[in-house]
């Protein structure tokens, strides 16, 4: 017999989403085993700006690279839509969130060895947590997945293949901006490669659970017909 499902309102889960991927993101930054692909080439960016200008933070960057991937999108689907400006704000307040988290976790020795995987493990468990909440909501999510689904909407690709390919191109660009903006790898590691075959996994399995023992459904009406 099936049991009751869990009821977790569409909108909550947007919330839980942007927390758990900033809570998650800042383990896996203060681990400093590798950042997953995705989030890379923002951390870098400023990393490098913060060294000129110190109010520059991971939020800010954040932002300012979804900023621009969505720029890059309009342009690719030439035309403009109000999802991207909701995207946009999504990308803001996740950018407040992270920054909120990265001022009270402090970092760690490069020598804790187990401490820095104590931090990295659930740090990705938590990032994939938060990817699985935010598809299950009508919300507006950041540009990194905004991009997959609209090019997939427009032309017709396969999701999985062309979430490979700009994850893959993720990973191309951290490594090019690693090299010209630090002469070498810099939080690009084995933990990077760890998020790349495993992300994906975990993402699956908890979408599958809530699939399964949760229902999302919509409690503000006037706020979904925005988003359509």
């Amino acid at each position: 017999m099936t049991g009751k499902k869990i009821t977790i309102p569409s909108e909550a889960a947007y919330i839980l989403g942007i927390v758990f991927i900033a809570f998650g993101n800042t383990l896996l930054a203060r681990a400093d085993l590798g950042m997953s692909m995705v989030v890379a080439p923002a951390y870098l960016a400023h990393l490098k700006l913060s060294q000129i200008w110190s109010f520059v933070s991971f939020g800010m960057a954040s932002y300012a690279v979804e900023g621009i991937l969505l720029i890059v999108l309009t342009v690719i689907m030439r035309r403009f839509k109000l999802k991207y400006i909701l995207s946009f704000c999504t990308a803001v307040i996740y950018g407040f969130v992270v920054d909120g988290f990265m001022a009270v976790i402090p970092t760690v020795s490069e020598e804790l060895w187990a401490a820095r995987i104590g931090l990295f493990i659930p740090g990705m468990l938590i990032v994939t947590l938060g990817v699985a909440f935010m598809f299950h909501t009508y919300l507006a999510p950041e540009a990194y997945d905004l991009f997959v689904k609209e090019l997939c909407q427009r032309f017709g690709f396969n999701a999985g293949k062309c979430k490979t390919v700009y994850d893959l191109s993720s990973l191309a660009v951290s490594l090019i901006l690693s090299f010209i903006l630090f002469g070498g790898l810099e939080s690009i590691g084995f933990g990077t490669l760890v998020c790349a075959l495993l992300n994906g996994t975990f993402i699956g399995l908890y979408s599958h659970f809530m699939d399964k023992r949760c229902s999302f459904p919509c409690r503000l009406k006037f706020l979904k017909k925005i988003y359509k």
